[in-house]
């Protein structure tokens, strides 16, 4: 298997936490997101349309969403404990994959982009703080009393929210007070053996390239 990612890519870190979880051999190529590797033609073209990172290409295959990637690991090297096929137990995994590819996305992951790269695409700091806040309140809600977002078990419905909830005081939204059931779930994750080491700190901003974003 091969993964497309770049140092700094929070939602790449999703995909190899479940790789190295799971023992699964891959290779990294490292698409340059500070040179715009992503948006060139041949990329848009043969990777993603939408000219992002992660990509895994497996058997002849390439997937460009991150929780599709989840999906099909989980799916292929898994079978049941990461995503279970039960309807039930596979919604309840579902609801929070969906929560990071929404409002932990467009809350933390965007909120943090702006604060550490004055990179702001979707709103400003109030604005997508507010979005930051639904999703760690709805964490906050499932996990002041669960150890594991969707079931007693952690999913890929963890991996989908932990990158930007892991860095959401770079966002300057602080776990500790108001999030403490969030926060204890970050260093439960973290304390997994095997889980992968985070990305490299962001090391330039991007804000003579917005017209590129």
């Amino acid at each position: 298997m091969k993964l497309y990612t770049f140092y700094e890519s929070g939602n790449s870190w999703k995909v190899r936490i479940l790789l190295e979880q799971l023992g699964v051999p891959y290779e990294k190529v490292i698409i340059d997101l500070l040179k715009w590797e992503q948006k060139t033609e041949k990329f848009m073209r043969d990777f993603n349309p939408r000219g992002q990172v992660p990509v895994i290409e497996d058997d002849g295959r390439r997937f460009w969403d991150s929780a599709a990637c989840l999906v099909y690991i989980a799916r292929k090297y898994d079978r049941q404990d990461w995503l279970p096929t039960e309807a039930g137990d596979m919604a309840e995994v579902m609801n929070w994959v969906a929560l990071g590819s929404s409002e932990v996305q467009f809350g933390l992951q965007y909120t943090r982009r702006g604060v550490m790269r004055d990179r702001w695409i979707a709103g400003n700091l109030e604005q997508l703080q507010a979005i930051g806040k639904t999703a760690l309140r709805a964490m906050e809600w499932r996990l002041k009393d669960h150890d594991w977002l969707a079931l007693d078990r952690i999913t890929i419905a963890d991996l989908a929210c932990f990158p930007y909830v892991y860095y959401s005081h770079e966002a300057k939204l602080p776990l500790d007070k108001d999030y403490p059931g969030v926060a204890r779930w970050v260093a439960r994750c973290t304390a997994l053996p095997n889980w992968a080491a985070p990305p490299r700190a962001p090391t330039r901003h991007y804000a003579d390239m917005t017209a590129k974003a």
